[in-house]
């Protein structure tokens, strides 16, 4: 029983020899439905290392009991403890804008795990996401999320979810009934899409690289060491994603055309720059769907009202 390896592991806590009791396992068990994501997630929360067993174990057995839909009903409420027990402090002045900042920023960066097409590091999150200039910033903002997510302690681990359910409920209005912890598809896709030409505006340039003219890339022994220290997986991963988040941004609306002019002034400025490390990646392939990308994004605009 992993709750049992729980008490042993933190004997400096104050855990009695008997935790957890039979009852308490057949409440959770009950609340499981015979769903393993909620028992696993359940046992993370409580093996938080940074909290008591016992409390965080009665906090999830005296969640209400939902007779008639256990399953994923009683998932939800597994997922919502956890976010509230994560911003606890806040508390009645949830609405002070410093604290609706903070859940801001919870929903950037866990909107921008959810919905990455490969899944990014905290030092990539650092670079794409504006306002989070370090990796500690994004570390600080996934601290209480570690039996929701998997965040690796080396900043350049991708950080990846346990289990589709969980995105499944944070992106659903009708489960995630907390405005504060709904992450909005079209909304956070939109936000990645702008991070995206933002940081391509700012680091593409001309040889990025600093390779010799008419240099041959397969004659380059140290090319993934230079793409690494030129490129980053960042702006790599900018590079080659961000018309995926494109076709997922809405195509009407006040972002549509600030998403627009985004991109006249992309392909005005970088178009080269942006093809140079795609065929640096040996990912120019990349680059005709995207514009079969941009070009469905454009007609599904087009079809609600033109852009000038």
């Amino acid at each position: 029983m992993c709750l049992t390896e729980i008490a042993k592991n933190r004997s400096h806590c104050d855990v009695m020899e008997d935790w957890p009791l039979p009852s308490d396992i057949n409440i959770l068990s009950g609340k499981a439905a015979g769903l393993f994501i909620y028992a696993s997630t359940a046992v993370k929360f409580v093996a938080s290392s940074h909290h008591e067993p016992p409390k965080r174990l009665a906090l999830l057995i005296s969640l209400p009991q939902n007779t008639t839909h256990e399953g994923e009903s009683g998932i939800d409420s597994l997922y919502t403890q956890i976010l509230r027990h994560a911003y606890q402090d806040m508390g009645p002045d949830s609405q002070k804008p410093a604290n609706q900042e903070v859940y801001s920023r919870f929903r950037s960066v866990v909107g921008a795990v959810l919905l990455a097409i490969n899944p990014l590091s905290m030092k990539s999150l650092s670079d794409l996401l504006p306002g989070f200039d370090t990796p500690f910033n994004i570390s600080t903002a996934l601290n209480s999320l570690h039996s929701l997510l998997l965040v690796p302690e080396d900043t350049e681990g991708p950080i990846q979810v346990f289990h589709k359910s969980f995105p499944n409920f944070l992106m659903d209005s009708k489960r995630c009934q907390d405005t504060h912890f709904f992450v909005d598809p079209s909304v956070h896709h939109t936000e990645l899409l702008l991070s995206c030409l933002g940081l391509m505006e700012e680091r593409l340039k001309r040889n990025i690289c600093n390779l010799e003219d008419y240099t041959v890339l397969t004659n380059i022994n140290d090319l993934s060491a230079q793409r690494k220290e030129y490129i980053g997986d960042a702006l790599e991963y900018a590079c080659c994603f961000w018309t995926k988040h494109l076709v997922k941004s809405p195509s009407k609306g006040s972002d549509a055309e600030k998403v627009a002019k985004a991109i006249d002034k992309f392909f005005t400025t970088h178009l080269l720059s942006w093809i140079e490390v795609l065929t640096i990646m040996g990912k120019l392939d990349v680059s005709v769907h995207s514009i079969n990308d941009i070009q469905q994004w454009y007609i599904s605009v087009s079809c609600r009202h033109p852009l000038s």
